[in-house]
């Protein structure tokens, strides 16, 4: 009965389709195996309710496994549409390749390309290996790395790319113009934490694109500052479920991927009878 209570406390956030952030564990980790064992409860979860699971590839530049050796050594199933891939530019070409040939293996056909975070312990992608794609460029963004893919495989994948609002309006717009003539498909932001400005002109540009919208499921603001590179206003308590719901009401066009989701407290606000996705 009290489950049933705290869902009808917030029907704002029912019967949605999400996009759900989980991290694969640190290659510090001192409890490895059972990092291992929550990553894989949490990915289960998200797949059996309908979601789409959405791993990350070395978040923040926090050296962790990468989401394709998670998947191969806990032998998880991958639905197609059910997963999305985070791929960065810190990588080797060999490795570019060995995560996009398993992808397609497993049927994973949505990668969000970033250019990352890095790390000084991490190889980077460099404008010989790009080719004639990178040329005119000083090092490798997530615009040449579409553009490879895209080359190396067409037709293969549907490529996703990042949106920070928080950035000035004539360089991010800039670079999403840059992004799409790529060939990025569809758009994912960084979280959203009030009605903005730049996002409702990203949306009437490309009306025709799917935009997920990134809402922060912590309250720690002063991580999502972090995150997003921009100090972010930490007056009065941070609400994410009220902010969760305040973006349906706001953005009702567009899918919703959560980041930091607490799956104790919060995935039971979510609509766990979901049997399908479609985006």
């Amino acid at each position: 009965m009290a489950l049933m209570d705290t869902r009808n406390s917030h029907p704002q956030v029912r019967n949605r389709t999400y996009f759900i952030e989980i991290l694969p564990p640190k290659i510090d980790s001192d409890k490895l195996l059972d990092d291992l064992d929550l990553f894989s409860q949490k990915y289960n979860r998200v797949l059996k309710s309908g979601f789409c699971a959405c791993l990350t590839d070395n978040a923040m530049g926090k050296l962790s496994y990468q989401p394709i050796e998670v998947i191969q050594e806990l032998e998880l199933n991958s639905k197609p549409d059910q997963v999305m891939i985070h791929l960065t530019t810190f990588h080797t070409l060999t490795q570019i390749h060995e995560i996009l040939d398993f992808c397609l293996d497993r049927n994973i056909f949505n990668l969000l390309v970033v250019t990352g975070d890095g790390s000084p312990r991490l190889p980077k992608l460099s404008l010989t290996d790009m080719g004639a794609v990178g040329s005119g460029k000083k090092n490798v963004t997530s615009v040449e790395l579409v553009k490879y893919i895209h080359l190396k495989y067409p037709s293969k994948f549907n490529l996703g790319v990042a949106f920070n609002p928080y950035e000035p309006f004539a360089g991010e717009f800039a670079k999403m113009e840059a992004k799409v003539a790529a060939g990025a498909s569809f758009i994912v932001t960084q979280p959203i934490l009030a009605k903005n400005e730049n996002l409702d002109v990203l949306l009437a540009k490309y009306a025709d694109m799917p935009v997920i919208l990134d809402a922060w499921m912590s309250k720690n603001i002063h991580l999502l500052s972090e995150a997003v590179g921009h100090l972010l206003s930490e007056d009065g308590a941070y609400d994410p479920i009220a902010n969760l719901e305040a973006i349906h009401k706001w953005y009702p066009q567009c899918k919703i991927c959560l980041t930091q989701l607490n799956f104790k407290a919060q995935f039971h606000l979510l609509d766990p009878d979901m049997t399908s996705f479609e985006w």
